[in-house]
């Protein structure tokens, strides 16, 4: 991987650990020689992901929608800003921008960029890695759901496998370098199609 898209949040939530998680993935972008590709905003953990890792000499390239730039969200000091005229376009070229895809703690915003992505995996649409780093548990009720849609018969055990998820960063991103798409799958069951 040589850029990460990163989905996080417009907030920096309530507990420290969430920021520190950010500055520790800027310091990981530096040492790994890795860009940083993200929603482009300047407040909550997303700024901060953006300060940490310019302050390591990390490329940043923001994508940002014009309706939010023009609310004076947009960071003001990366290496490149992306405003495009809409959220389906933002997730377009952050996806096409990235090599792998890394979600911090964040909202509903996070989850549904976090999902969209997944899903595309799923559906052989791309053939990059996705990660959740899972914070000071806050990812915990959400990666028990999905085993549990596995247990349920409502994603195939393979399919979960796409998602990768982890409590510590540096192994996370080792498990994303090393991730292989599979060569070929199909993604529905006899049964769901009948």
């Amino acid at each position: 991987m040589r850029t990460l898209a990163v989905f996080c949040g417009s907030a920096v939530g309530t507990q420290p650990a969430y920021r520190d998680a950010a500055i520790l993935l800027a310091s990981r972008l530096a040492a790994r020689g890795m860009g940083l590709v993200y929603g482009g905003g300047s407040v909550g953990i997303m700024g901060v992901l953006a300060d940490a890792a310019l302050a390591r000499g990390v490329p940043v390239t923001g994508v940002i929608p014009e309706h939010l730039q023009a609310l004076e969200v947009g960071h003001r000091g990366l290496t490149r800003m992306e405003v495009v005229p809409s959220m389906h376009v933002r997730k377009a070229l952050m996806a096409e921008l990235a090599d792998g895809f890394l979600a911090l703690p964040g909202g509903i915003g996070t989850l549904e960029e976090l999902f969209e992505v997944f899903t595309w995996g799923q559906l052989g649409l791309h053939t990059k890695p996705v990660g959740l780093l899972d914070v000071a548990g806050l990812w915990k009720p959400l990666i028990g759901a999905l085993d549990h849609l596995v247990a349920e018969g409502f994603v195939r055990p393979e399919h979960r496998a796409f998602l990768l998820d982890d409590t510590d960063l540096d192994r996370l991103l080792d498990r994303m370098e090393a991730w292989r798409a599979p060569a070929s799958f199909k993604w529905m069951t006899e049964a769901s199609q009948a």
